[in-house]
């Protein structure tokens, strides 16, 4: 047994590591009685990556490139492929992924698994929306093939079904086309909920990918730096750009994120970016994955690990909502160094479970200071569930069923697909098996 945990470092538990051998894999290694679950990278921060007690089948060796169909763009890779090696390596030819997360340190099958989305959901939706075909591999040695007009039932449970309904096997991924590597992007200092909502609105015509971040701290101001950007006409040779990473080299005694240093961090970041205010061209990696340049950063929270609460609220009560949250993230002096506040696009989930719906979205990192940060995750649940919003599970490490079941009408749909073999710590907690 070996003690494996999730990004948020919140604890470890006991598993059994069997890697998924073979590159066309027709049984999972478990013991009778027992329960698997597929492990990637393991870059959710809450409980959807881990099995305590049962075993991971880990899928990196999983990473081969297995055809390209440059007429229509589509490539059929194997699910351990992450989502930075095709980047780098297709960015050289034109194209692009059209959709990623904050992190490209993630494999295709844990995209899939948690239909991630990225700055651009108006435009192209969640990952899920990229997908044209993917294999799935049950307990019980069923291979089924499945895709939206091929078993679109099946397709839907398990994309954004957080890994329960089989362990992806390879899948086949429309990409976009791009003249290179380059973002033409415009930064905008705001003040205010309504300005931020009225930056969205008006840049969704004209720029594909629209974010903010916000001082979380900053109670009824809500002061923040959006970000808009489009990929640029320019061509270039689209070769990697060096970047110089950095190491958080150990974990600290106490978190650096904290009352302390929130504070001028937040009073630092905004003063500093709104005299760099106006329009630059930036290579897509900083601007897509800014945090992966700084590896084993969830180090920096220290030995109790930390929290992410990403919640989407329906426009309408959008306002209020994170307006609320807002001010009970300030008056509990819970700040975070990372907040993030962008809009999602009017589009059809592509999943029975997928996060992503039309709204307004707000995530911040929270250090685990015990009882006193569960306390505000309440208040906050209480004016999500009010606002008939939803969390995040490839985020979540706390929620309560009941919230789940609210935030999710498709749950008991889902659960005819779910596959009896499989189980994780989020299912356990929520579904209760």
């Amino acid at each position: 047994m070996v003690d494996m945990g999730s990004w948020g470092r919140l604890g470890t538990w006991p598993h059994r590591l069997r890697p998924l051998n073979g590159h066309a894999p027709t049984s999972l290694p478990l013991a009778p009685g027992s329960h698997g679950l597929a492990y990637g990278m393991g870059r959710s921060y809450g409980d959807v990556c881990v099995n305590p007690g049962g075993t991971l089948w880990t899928t990196r060796s999983q990473d081969r490139f297995i055809a390209w169909d440059e007429n229509e763009g589509v490539l059929t890779c194997e699910a351990g492929v992450l989502l930075r090696d095709i980047q780098q390596l297709f960015v050289r030819r034109g194209w692009l992924l059209p959709v990623t997360p904050g992190t490209q340190l993630v494999t295709v099958g844990g995209a899939i698994a948690n239909d991630v989305h990225g700055k651009n959901h108006h435009v192209f939706g969640s990952f899920g929306e990229q997908v044209t075909h993917l294999r799935l591999l049950r307990t019980d040695g069923e291979v089924m093939d499945c895709g939206p007009r091929r078993r679109a039932d099946w397709f839907a449970a398990t994309v954004g079904g957080l890994g329960l309904t089989g362990v992806i096997t390879q899948a086949s991924l429309r990409l976009r086309r791009v003249k290179g590597p380059w973002i033409d992007s415009q930064t905008i200092p705001f003040n205010g909920l309504d300005e931020f909502l009225d930056l969205a609105d008006s840049s969704e015509p004209q720029w594909e990918h629209t974010v903010a971040w916000i001082d979380c701290i900053a109670g009824r101001t809500a002061r923040g730096i959006f970000i808009r950007g489009n990929m640029s006409a320019d061509g270039d040779d689209g070769k990697p750009r060096p970047s110089r990473q950095r190491t958080v080299p150990f974990v600290p005694p106490v978190s650096l994120v904290n009352r302390l240093s929130v504070r001028p961090f937040n009073w630092a970041y905004y003063h500093l970016n709104r005299l760099r205010a106006g329009r630059r061209r930036v290579h897509f990696e900083p601007f897509f994955y800014p945090l992966d340049n700084i590896r084993e950063w969830n180090r920096m929270y220290g030995p109790s690990g930390f929290y992410q609460y990403q919640c989407v609220v329906p426009r309408r009560w959008g306002k209020d909502a994170i307006g609320t949250m807002l001010r009970e993230i300030s008056d509990a002096g819970e700040g975070s160094f990372l907040a993030v506040l962008k809009t999602f696009g009017q589009r059809e989930a592509p999943g029975m479970l997928s996060f992503a719906q039309a709204g307004v979205t707000l995530a911040l990192d929270f250090p685990n200071r015990g009882a006193s940060t569960c306390r505000l995750f309440q208040r906050l649940d209480a004016v999500l569930k009010d606002a008939q919003g939803r969390l995040y599970p490839a985020k979540d490490a706390r929620m309560p069923p009941e919230l789940f079941a609210a935030g999710y009408p498709r749950l008991q749909e889902f659960l005819r697909y779910r596959d009896p073999g499989i189980r994780s710590g989020f299912s356990l907690r929520i579904m209760g098996s």
